[in-house]
Formats: C-alpha cells, sequence, structure tokens
C-alpha cells in the first residue's frame, strides 16, 4: 500500500467535493510529489495560518533554522494535509477560514494523531487556552510573540516526542546533532551553511540510498524551485570540501547520471 496509505483516500475523496475541492486537490498533489521523500527526511512542520504577513515570518524563520515547513492558508486544507502526510509538528492558528483551530485540534486528536499541537491565538484569557488544551493542544502561544519563543517550544516538544531524547546520527566518523544542528568528522566540528547542513542531515538519514538531483531539490529547497539548475551540484561541492577534502576516506559518491549516495567505503 506505500508508505502513505492515505493520500490516495484525501484525493479521493477530494473528487466528490465541490468546485473548492479543486484548490485543494493542486495543493495536496503539489506537497504528495515530495512524500516519497519524507520517511527519512528532515523535521517536517505544517503552519496552517490564513494571515500572510504572521505565516511568512514565521517560515521564514524556521526555514533559516532548517526546518522543512508547508503551509495551508484554511482549517479544511489544514485538516488534509495533516491526515495526508506524517509530519512531526503542526503551529495551528486559532482563528482560521472554513474550518477554526480548536475544530482542526478536535479531529485530529479525535482521528488518533499523536504529533505535538502548537496553537496560535490573539485571544489571552485563561478560559481559552484551557479550551485549546483540553482539545488535545500540547501548547499555546499568545500573539503577538517572539519567534525564539516559538522556537524554543518548538525544541521542546520535538524533544519530547517519544519521551526519548534525540540521537545524533553517525555515519562512519561522520556525527550531526540534530538538536543544536552541530555536525562532527573525525571529532572537529564543521561549519556549514543552512543548506549544506539540510543536503548532509537528508543524506545522512538515507545512507546507502542514492538521491536524485530532484529529490533533493525538492526536499530542500521547494515544490516549486527549477530542478534543471545545477544548485545540488554546487552546494555538494562546497559540502565536500568541508566534510571529505582534508579526511582520507570519502564519504560522499557521485552516481553519475543520477545523483549522490552518503556511505562509508567498503574495505
Amino acid at each position: 500500500m506505500g508508505l502513505y496509505p492515505n493520500v490516495p483516500l484525501v484525493v479521493t475523496h477530494l473528487r466528490r467535493r465541490d468546485k473548492k475541492s479543486r484548490i485543494l486537490r493542486q495543493v495536496l498533489r503539489k506537497v504528495t510529489r515530495k512524500i516519497r521523500f519524507f520517511a527519512k527526511g528532515i523535521m517536517r512542520i505544517l503552519l496552517v495560518e490564513d494571515d500572510s504577513g504572521v505565516a511568512g515570518f514565521i517560515v521564514k524563520g524556521l526555514t533559516e533554522e532548517r526546518y522543512a515547513v508547508d503551509l495551508a492558508s484554511d482549517g479544511e486544507e489544514g485538516l488534509l494535509m495533516a491526515n495526508a502526510i506524517p509530519y512531526d509538528l503542526i503551529i495551528l492558528d486559532v482563528m482560521l477560514p472554513n474550518l477554526d483551530g480548536m475544530s482542526v485540534c478536535r479531529r485530529l486528536r479525535s482521528q488518533g494523531k499523536s504529533f505535538p499541537i502548537i496553537l496560535l491565538t490573539a485571544k489571552d484569557a485563561i478560559e481559552d487556552r484551557v479550551t485549546g488544551l483540553d482539545m488535545g493542544a500540547d501548547d499555546y502561544l499568545t500573539k503577538p510573540f517572539a519567534f525564539p519563543e516559538l522556537l524554543a517550544r518548538i525544541r521542546s516538544l520535538l524533544r519530547r516526542g517519544n519521551g526519548q531524547p534525540a540521537l545524533r546520527l553517525k555515519v562512519g566518523d561522520l556525527e550531526m546533532d540534530p538538536v543544536s544542528h552541530r555536525v562532527w568528522r573525525a571529532g572537529r566540528e564543521q561549519s556549514l551553511t543552512n543548506k549544506e547542513y539540510a543536503i548532509l542531515e537528508y543524506l545522512m538519514r538515507n545512507e546507502d540510498r542514492v538521491l536524485t538531483r530532484s529529490a533533493i531539490i525538492e526536499h530542500v529547497w521547494d515544490i516549486q524551485y527549477d530542478n534543471l539548475t545545477n544548485i545540488v551540484d554546487v552546494h555538494i561541492r562546497s559540502l565536500r570540501a568541508k566534510i571529505d577534502r582534508d579526511f582520507p576516506v570519502p564519504l560522499i559518491h557521485t552516481v553519475r547520471g543520477v545523483g549522490y549516495v552518503l556511505k562509508v567505503p567498503e574495505t
């Protein structure tokens, strides 16, 4: 049935609905192009926010912090995406068109979805906070808020995850800490750009698996990014200069005509 059997069910459901469903179906088709690569990818967050200014601010900040972010602009769209794709965390505005955030939260919990949910709202009354938490939210943040506070709450919830601390990734003598976003090769810390880090994490989570250039672009950049560009090769070259060049055993390997793979060579 594949990794994400809910996707065809959601798309089938949309075919049976009114004119608005065509818009939602287009959104899902764009996003589901990427889900083949999600299973071992970087932390992925769904933001459901109808205010374009707030949404842009949050997406920009989270992207700079090396999270992958998808955006839904109303509650119905957010509910569909949350049911179709295995997100690590959801940031959910309370005042949404079509379906309010409280209802989205309640429905997700009633469907057995256990990912962390942070509610955003302009309402700061105790009763509203209690209602949100009772609906199944894990945290509640009142607008306006400082981005570092949102970031700290996200890190805390992701660490909590399964009740276990986040594990470091290791391939040979290459080591990565996904929480602190630090990387070491043979014990020496390496300074990476955001894109270099995102590519390396994607490669490490898919050790011994060949990743095409298109897969890397769709995962690290954006669905709409031109996959004919050589941007991946440029970043791989700079990544190799930091990760491989000064070490006896290279870990990043080119598969000609296909893409790249991270692996420890057989001796």
